[in-house]
């Protein structure tokens, strides 16, 4: 069985391999730089998993920041009935795309 691990951030679980290309809730690092992840749920090595309380301690999860995209637009849409009262809004997420390098 492959290494893996569970990390959160932006509020989700995320279960990441190494070598998977993941798009996570935006990071404050440039595109071609690293980012270290310490908030790790669960950690396996292919044969053991650790799971933490909440978070398993000295466990780190390696990323190679490729960029910034846009999510897909959410449409927020609310009306009352018989009122003529609309409001619409849309917005779209900022996502942070990384491959991960190292799970430690």
């Amino acid at each position: 069985m492959e290494a893996y691990a569970v990390l959160e951030t932006g509020g989700k679980q995320v279960l990441v391999k190494v070598g998977d290309r993941i798009e996570i809730e935006k990071l404050s690092v440039e595109a071609g730089q690293e980012a270290v992840i310490d908030t790790v749920c669960a950690v396996s090595d292919g044969t053991t998993l650790k799971v933490g309380k909440p978070y398993v301690e000295g466990a780190k999860v390696t990323l190679a920041v490729d960029g910034v995209v846009k999510a897909d637009k959410v449409i927020n849409f609310k009306a009352k009935r018989r009122k003529g009262e609309r409001r619409k809004k849309g917005h779209r997420q900022q996502l942070t795309v990384a491959t991960v390098k190292a799970i430690a």
